[in-house]
Order: C-alpha cells, then structure tokens, then sequence
C-alpha cells in the first residue's frame, strides 16, 4: 500500500535528524496503526538504522542489534557485548568516528525491557552523555502504551523530559479512504470506514479482496480461516501487560451495555471495579466516554462508554457472539449474518464521522464558513429528542445542531425534503448559559444525495445539506 499522510509526524522526525544536536524521539500508539511503516519512511530518507525487538533473550537481541548496526559501522557485528553498556557506549563512540549521526531507531522497546529490566536506566544515562556527546537522533518506539508512557510520560520515569518529540500516533483520517480505495466516494468510503476504521494494515489486507465492502469482511474477518478472524484477542495479548483480563469488558459493550452499571451487570461484578479496566480501555483507544453537550467532564455521572475503534465495534458486534456459527455455515450464511447489522454499523459509523470532521471542515465549505468549529458530540437527556451533531463555534457566537441520516443509496428528492423538514422544527436541545443568544445553525448530514434540479431551492431556510464529499472530500 501507498505510504499516505504523517506528513506532520515526519515533518517532526525530520528536524530531529536535521538538528546539529540531534536528540530523542519516543513514539508510540496502537499496533498495527502505521509505527513501524513510518519509522522505516524516516530511516530511508535519512540513511539511518531500523531494529525491532522479538521476545528473545537479551544476548540474542543484542546480537541482532549489533549485526543492525554493522551496516552502517563497519566491524560492529564482530564483536560480542556481555551487556547493554558496553553495547551502547561504542554504538556513540564509532558513530562520531564514522560521522554518523543516525536516526537509530529501537522498535519495539518494550520487548528489550522486558529480557533487560535495567536497559531503561542504561539508555537514560546513555541519552544524556554518550548520544548527547555524538549527536546522534535516537528514537525508541513500542506497542505497549502503559509501558511506553511508563518509560518517558510518568515525572518518575527514566526518560521523563529527555525527548524532543513525543509522538501519540493515531488511526489515519478518514479523507485518506480516497487516496487508497479505487471506489466511488460517498457510501463506500462509510462503508470502509464501518469496517476498517483508520488502520492502515486493515486498509492493506482490503485492497487484495476485492471492491466490494461486506465480501472484504466476509474474507478476512467472519471466515475462520481470515487473518483477522480473532484479531482482536490477538491485540489485547499482545499488550505487555496482556489486556486479556479487559476482554469480558468489550463483549459487554459490543453487546449493547454502554453505562458503568450496565457492564458490572452483565459481568455480575461490582461497578465499583470497572474503573481499572475501563481506564486501561480508554488509553487503549479501543473505548471513548461520551457525554451530552454541555455535561461537566469531571462532576457529570451520565456518561456512555462506546467502542471507539470501528474494527472492533464490527467485531463485537458480529463475529463475537456467533464465533460457532461463524465456524460451521457458508459463506452464504455467514453475508446474510452481516447483513442483519451492516446498516446499523454503517449509521452509527457515519455519525462519528460526522462529529470526527465537524473541526476539520474547510473553511470554503458552507459550514466551515461559519466555523471554526470546537469538537463536536452529541445530546440526550430521557425521552427528549435526542441531537447526533452538537458543536460550538470557536468564537461562541453559533452552535451547531445536526442530524445524521444514513442511507446505502442516495437520497433522493422526496426523503431529502422530508428529512430537511424534521430537522426544521425539531426542538432545540438545553445548552449552557453561554450560549443562550448564540446562533443556532441547523445542518443535515447524509452520505449521498442524488444530484437532482430543485432540492437546494426547497431546503428550508436556516438549514445546511452536508455529505459525504463534503467531510471527507471527492
């Protein structure tokens, strides 16, 4: 697959290894999440050294670093380092003779750790005289995020305000589906985002199974015999500490339990101890809290925890509790499974969509011409209609309240002016005294809409129509 956007995350590492210092870089996110792809983009552009940790034992991983580095220092493979030291003391020593000045890169330092509990404490001091003295970029990168915060974020931690860069990567925005996928835009591009979110080794695996959406799915997630069939156990076992104990969590909010006292419920276990897993969820990424516009962050106690990866949400949802029924149908039985929650996965994808682009619209846009933006949530309160798209302009003279309407085909002229109807006199929703002579600007989100003479002359006034292309580009 084509390397596609982190320009702003290069544009960072590239100073780094441009700088007369040098200096450290940690990086770290999600697996399968672009890392290792954009270290190697770094490394080639600035004829550096790459090396990823296995599970190995520390002599084991310090012959393959070693042998790493006898690319580029001439002799440094032929020699055996008793420890991690001496190991590093002559990686500094042989770059400043050489005049090389890296990017070194350890991927995956979690896994050293792991074989070499002092190697935290070696790199600090290593950091601070050896590689300061030789000028040379460094970059340690991992998959572990409690550890690699652990390493560098916590005021304790052995390489606590010693990096340059601290880079948090994240799934790839949605506007990138088009640069990618050979497909029309609007529906489909949804569509993928339904089932791969922004992971870049879920967009790969795509490409090779074809165009249409649900067979991908079918091919690498309901199939047992897909790659990503049990994919999700796969990542939480990964984690160091393995975040299997976080699972039983998952399939209670994949299933539709979405406050604290509905996931104890489900499990049969006290809400007093959901907090620990539910944090270790949230650093994750894998879950979101969400509250109504307007709800206090710290004081409000109506907050949804929702799955936030849209892989996951689709896994929880459709191979999770069916996993027998996955193993013994066709695949004929196992499209018409997905077809039972393909659209309810598609709305509630395209929703957060929405909110996700409601910042990032172009300003020639005729909502971004209003904007900017601030985040955008929604609003719910009892049995009072409930607002998929609430958002306050930066300067707190608007609030935007939208509807997101999800459909597989366009919409044409007659459920568009329906829809644009409803939203017309659909109640406000309560906000903040802030805003209480703000602008309300009402905006109806749909995929598509068929391209049709007269629509736009018969949208009420007030109102904005915005689509798929509009969000997201094409």
């Amino acid at each position: 697959m084509i390397f596609v956007d982190r320009l702003e995350e290069l544009a960072r590492l590239n100073r780094v290894a441009a700088s007369e210092e040098g200096g450290l870089v940690v990086v770290y996110g999600r697996r399968r999440v672009g890392k290792t792809r954009l270290l190697l983009e770094w490394a080639k552009k600035h004829a550096g050294v790459y090396t990823v940790a296995d599970q190995s034992v520390a002599e084991l991983q310090r012959r393959y670093f070693a042998e790493a580095l006898g690319g580029v220092l001439s002799g440094f493979a032929d020699v055996e380092y008793p420890d991690w030291r001496s190991l590093l003391s002559r990686v500094a020593r042989e770059a400043q003779l050489a005049g090389w000045r890296g990017p070194l890169i350890f991927d995956e330092l979690p896994y050293l750790v792991l074989a070499s509990p002092e190697l935290p404490s070696v790199l600090q001091r290593w950091i601070d005289h050896d590689a300061r003295a030789a000028r040379l970029a460094v970059a340690v990168a991992g998959s572990s995020q409690r550890m690699m915060q652990g390493f560098v974020l916590a005021g304790d931690a052995p390489l606590f305000g010693r990096a340059r860069e601290i880079l948090d990567i994240q799934p790839l925005p949605p506007a990138y589906l088009r640069d990618v996928f050979p497909v029309p835009g609007g529906v489909r591009h949804v569509e993928l985002h339904t089932a791969w979110g922004g992971i870049p080794r879920y967009w790969e695996l795509a490409l090779d199974a074809g165009d249409d959406v649900q067979n991908q799915v079918d091919q690498l997630v309901l199939d047992p015999l897909g790659p990503l069939h049990r994919e999700p156990d796969r990542l939480l076992l990964e984690e160091i500490p393995s975040a299997l104990e976080t699972r039983p969590l998952l399939d209670a909010i994949g299933a539709g339990a979405h406050r604290v006292s509905e996931i104890a419920g489900r499990l049969g276990r006290p809400a007093t101890s959901m907090a620990r897993p539910l944090e270790r969820l949230l650093a994750l990424g894998l879950v979101r809290r969400e509250l109504p516009f307007g709800e206090d962050e710290k004081s409000s106690k109506r907050a949804l925890y929702k799955i936030a990866d849209p892989f996951f949400r689709l896994w929880f949802r459709v191979v999770a509790p069916y996993r027998a029924q996955l193993a013994s149908g066709t695949p004929v039985v196992r499209r018409q499974l997905l077809a039972r929650f393909w659209d309810g996965l598609c709305a509630q994808s395209w929703e957060e969509l929405c909110r996700q682009q409601i910042p990032r619209l172009p300003e020639q846009g005729s909502l971004g011409q209003l904007g900017p933006w601030g985040p955008a949530t929604r609003w719910w309160h009892g049995a009072r209609p409930e607002w998929d798209v609430v958002s306050e302009s930066l300067d707190g003279t608007r609030v935007l309240l939208g509807e997101a309407k999800w459909s597989a085909r366009p919409f044409d002229r007659k459920t568009l002016g329906a829809a644009l109807s409803e939203l017309a006199v659909k109640p406000p929703p309560p906000l903040p005294p802030r805003l209480a002579s703000a602008r309300h600007v009402r905006a109806l989100f749909v995929p598509e809409a068929a391209a049709k003479p007269g629509v736009a002359a018969e949208r009420p006034d007030g109102l904005t129509l915005i689509t798929a292309a509009d969000l997201l580009g094409g």
